[in-house]
């Protein structure tokens, strides 16, 4: 082999790579356990409307071990997503001792259920968390089966769309057990809407009430109370007694 250069420049090659080889692995172990290098500073890319600092406060430092290369992001963004209000969370290293993240907090859209702070996001998720007084003032309300919140929370935006072509607006959408539909205005009045019909859908029905609001509803000296949309060919009012109460 002594006498053959090819070999020889071959072999000096596969051990000047090994070398290297080692150098990039002790390199890489040291930067992994060296005190150096702490994260000095954790910057959020947006302000965080219903996170409190102090809730902040409370769950990161735990995840914040290690250096700025073996600190694991993924429990990072996994204390941040126990926090009520956050729904997802992106996290990455800004050299030479940062870390940025990025949290998407829920967007309410309206309650779910009335005594446990449920709430309904933007995606049909059921979140955890107490708003401010005004916030929640402003929400609707929606009852459904378990699991059934997105479909609850698309059926009440079309019916809000609807309604709105009328001048009325939604407080309440109900689907109860027997998936039957019941709506409650702000006027105070209630629209039995049923369950859905092959013949005559739920959309069918309430559009065609919608097209003859005006000149029946609308014109009425007192509002109807009750209005029934389970009939497919047509709808009845009940009127509240105006002696009710005395």
């Amino acid at each position: 082999m002594w006498n053959k250069p090819h070999l020889l420049n071959a072999l000096a090659d596969l051990l000047i790579l090994a070398a290297a080889a080692a150098l990039l692995a002790a390199s890489a172990i040291w930067l992994v356990r060296v005190p150096a290098l702490p994260v000095l500073v954790v910057v959020f890319a947006e302000p965080l409307p219903h996170t409190r600092q102090a809730e902040v406060e409370q769950v990161l430092p735990p995840a914040l071990k290690g250096n700025f290369f073996s600190l694991n992001l993924d429990a990072v963004r996994g204390a941040l997503e126990t926090l009520p209000w956050v729904r997802k969370v992106e996290v990455r290293r800004i050299w030479p001792a940062r870390l940025e993240v990025k949290v998407e907090e829920h967007r309410p859209a309206a309650r779910w259920g009335e005594g446990r702070n449920e709430l309904v996001d933007t995606y049909g998720a059921v979140f955890v968390a107490v708003p401010s007084a005004d916030e929640l003032a402003a929400l609707p309300l929606l009852y459904g089966p378990p699991g059934t919140a997105a479909e609850v929370l698309k059926y009440y935006s079309e019916f809000a769309e609807r309604f709105l072509t009328v001048g009325e607006s939604l407080v309440q959408v109900t689907l109860s057990p027997r998936l039957a539909w019941q709506i409650k205005l702000a006027n105070g009045m209630r629209v039995e809407m049923g369950r859905e019909q092959p013949k005559a859908p739920v959309g069918v029905r309430l559009q065609r009430f919608i097209e003859v609001y005006p000149a029946t509803v609308a014109q009425q000296a007192v509002r109807p109370t009750v209005v029934d949309l389970r009939y497919p060919n047509g709808f009845a009012m009940r009127v509240a007694s105006a002696d009710k109460g005395k």
